[in-house]
């Protein structure tokens, strides 16, 4: 009797990889090689090696809150989110290559620890980036960035990523580094102008000018990549508790000053609640499930959870300077920072959930612009007032969110449709 093969699986089912807790969300690729099920990538987690890595980023993101802290104006607001933007696309590109290889691949743990050095001298150069350390700050950056094409090469190689993606954000890297080189034997105006626009050519390649070929870029291993970008945000909100620590530091313990250090930290905690209670778990599920996992991935960590780290930043140098001068009126500068800190943390977070599983928190929004109010009814309040007052607001949000149904379309749900392709 013939033997009927089995009949293929329904064109709407997903497929994955085999292998426990495998949760690489992909579309199949005709570029990647076959390899054997027992070495085949799995959903892993953050390896020693990448945690060693981010420490050197924890240093570098307390060099932006202090060149922040020390140029309190829009223009030096503009230079510190340059920088940042700068910081951050490192140490995201690391962790999309980092994504491709396996945990103990003897090529990944050797880029890590080569560019480890290079990323410390560019956190040291941060605060005189625009000034007498502007070429060390440069070429050390470019050749971070260097490496990182070298690790993704290294994947292709492998056929853990696409070659042909990979190329295309490269001509962008590389286009980029030289305006970034170029511009720092330069007057200082015309180095701020090459610098973003090295900065703004390095955000479109992925993003715009590339997308296409970015879809096939590589299998998601969703976990990891959730854990490190959610480990960031814990790296900027430890940065805030230090600076709310050292404002504190060597000044006498008032009833204000305790207001104002137990208001930040309460607002400390109400963005760590706001992303981790349950919407970062929920944002997991829904890239592990989404049908095109590096657009969803690179739109919603990348680029959206700039904004977000940005916020926790800013935040981080207005509470400073509230603990500092926690019983006289904080000037404008510094109210903005606390409250906009704020706004921008939560609308970076209405941003990710809207990307993410096409649901608008409201509540964020409200939130935001009730903090901005703040800002505009408060500038004859003491600093621990003002501060006290945000963390209502965000013990409210989260007895909000806390008290829903937890269901990740609580909020407005919007629905978007393609011709051509539904995610």
């Amino acid at each position: 009797m013939a033997h009927n093969p089995d009949p293929p699986p329904p064109a709407s089912e997903k497929t994955f990889p085999p292998g426990p807790g495998a949760t690489f969300a992909a579309q199949a690729q005709p570029e990647f090689k076959q390899v054997h099920a027992d070495v085949e990538r799995r959903d892993r987690l953050t390896s020693p090696v990448e945690l060693l890595w981010d420490l050197v980023f924890v240093f570098a993101i307390t060099q932006v809150t202090t060149l922040l802290l020390h140029h309190l104006s829009w223009a030096g607001f503009g230079r510190s989110m340059l920088v940042l933007s700068l910081v951050w696309w490192a140490w995201s590109a690391f962790v999309w290559a980092t994504n491709a290889h396996d945990a103990e691949s003897p090529a990944l743990r050797a880029a890590l620890l080569l560019a480890l050095p290079l990323i410390f001298v560019v956190g040291l150069t941060i605060p005189l980036a625009f000034g007498s350390d502007s070429i060390l700050f440069a070429t050390t950056y470019a050749g971070v960035r260097f490496i990182h094409l070298a690790l993704y090469a290294d994947a292709s190689r492998r056929g853990q990523a696409s070659r042909h993606a990979i190329t295309g954000f490269a001509a962008t890297v590389a286009f980029g580094m030289g305006l970034l080189i170029i511009g720092s034997f330069l007057s200082e105006w015309v180095r701020l102008t090459l610098w973003t626009m090295a900065a703004a050519i390095d955000y479109a390649g992925p993003a715009w000018l590339t997308r296409e070929r970015l879809r096939a870029l590589q299998r998601v291993a969703v976990a990891h990549f959730a854990e490190r970008y959610g480990l960031f945000v814990i790296i900027c909100l430890g940065e805030s508790i230090v600076e709310i620590g050292v404002g504190a530091n060597g000044r006498p313990i008032t009833a204000a000053l305790l207001a104002a250090v137990i208001g930040g930290v309460v607002i400390t905690v109400g963005l760590w609640w706001t992303y981790f209670d349950r919407f970062a778990a929920t944002a997991t599920d829904r890239l592990h499930d989404h049908q095109e996992p590096v657009l969803a991935a690179a739109d919603g960590y990348s680029y959206l959870h700039l904004v977000l780290v940005a916020g926790i930043i800013v935040f981080a140098v207005g509470m400073r300077l509230a603990i500092q001068h926690a019983g006289e009126p904080l000037d404008d500068a510094a109210r903005l920072a606390l409250t906009g800190g704020i706004a921008l943390y939560l609308a970076g977070h209405a941003a990710f959930r809207l990307r993410i599983v096409r649901s608008l928190s409201y509540e964020n929004l409200v939130a935001a612009g009730a903090v901005l109010v703040l800002f505009a009814l408060s500038g004859d309040l003491p600093a621990w007032s003002v501060a006290a007052a945000v963390s209502v607001v965000m013990a409210a949000l989260c007895a909000r969110e806390t008290s829903r149904e937890p269901t990740p379309e609580a909020g407005i749900a919007l629905t978007f449709t393609s011709p051509s392709r539904s995610e």
